[in-house]
């Protein structure tokens, strides 16, 4: 075998969805949080840990999983974000060669079961609109704050278009000046340090930007997905002063209408074929005039521009 010369790049390790349910019975009436925790370290000194297989500086993944659902007890879970900055903190001050890391968390939401019109004490029912994203990402002595959703999945049956693009002897899609607009809505929104630094209300927060999100979506007249994007981005950012930027990931959930000629029935727009694939894949960036970039805040969050 002919020698070859390589070093190491970029890694990080550690213990990915720890599903953490934590139950407030603080009150007969109780409060659920169900989040799905990912933790992961990195620094210089555990480049040992990959050349050699020297484990002596390796905080063991089972240890970061075991840290994960005893802080749910000892510290609570107040929002996502703070639970994250908790984590995050812990493992670089209790360990001085772990230089940083990155920890996720998606949480699934429940509302009580409704019973003689009254929530229920301690019955829940999962809630179907959309998942929460948290991420804290620390390195190089900064920490970086996202808070987010995916899985959104919203539908307009009028108040869109798509004309006006370029023709080639390729193009076959035929231009509409009404059409539905279907998407499933990820999008991640970077906080500023100094409002991190300053305290954030995380939960009422995402509260706010999902409403107006869903608000922006409903009523712009669209002249295509990507004007949309723009204006949720820039309403969301309007209505938070905390936040840098906002990223989206959005695929055009097609409704072609279907041809119904063939049975001698006209379709003014009403019946249509859902079409899975393939689909057109949007995604931006809407930044705060202003606002210092971040690049590292972005780096492990995993198939996102």
């Amino acid at each position: 075998m002919t020698d070859i010369s390589v070093s190491l790049g970029a890694n990080k390790y550690g213990k990915a969805e720890n599903r953490v349910v934590r139950i407030v019975r603080d009150t007969a009436r109780h409060e659920i949080i169900d989040l799905n925790v990912t933790s992961q370290l990195r620094g210089a000194a555990l480049v040992d840990s990959y050349l050699v297989g020297d484990n002596a500086l390796v905080v063991a993944t089972d240890t970061q999983k075991n840290t994960a659902f005893a802080f749910a007890k000892e510290y609570g879970i107040p929002s996502p974000e703070e639970y994250l900055l908790t984590l995050g903190e812990h493992f670089v001050s209790s360990f001085d060669w772990i230089e940083g890391g990155v920890w996720q968390a998606e949480q699934y939401e429940w509302d009580r079961i409704l019973v003689d019109g009254a929530g229920h004490d301690h019955s829940f029912v999962r809630k179907g609109q959309g998942t929460r994203l948290a991420t804290v990402t620390k390195q190089d002595g900064q920490t970086h704050v996202t808070g987010g959703v995916k899985d959104l999945t919203v539908l307009k049956s009028t108040g869109s278009e798509f004309a006006g693009f370029p023709r080639d002897k390729y193009t076959t899609l035929v231009e509409t000046n009404d059409r539905i607009m279907a998407t499933s809505v990820t999008g991640r929104w970077r906080f500023l340090p100094e409002a991190v630094e300053a305290g954030i209300d995380y939960n009422g927060l995402y509260a706010e930007v999902s409403a107006v999100l869903l608000s922006t979506f409903a009523t712009v007249h669209s002249l295509a997905l990507q004007q949309t994007l723009f204006e949720m981005g820039k309403a969301a950012i309007a209505a938070r002063p905390e936040i840098a930027e906002v990223r989206f990931q959005m695929p055009n959930k097609h409704h072609f209408v279907y041809d119904l000629s063939p049975f001698g029935l006209d379709n003014p727009n009403e019946v249509f074929i859902a079409a899975d694939r393939p689909y057109g894949l949007i995604e931006g960036t809407v930044v705060r005039d202003g606002a210092a970039p971040a690049p590292d805040a972005w780096v492990d969050i995993p198939t996102f521009i």
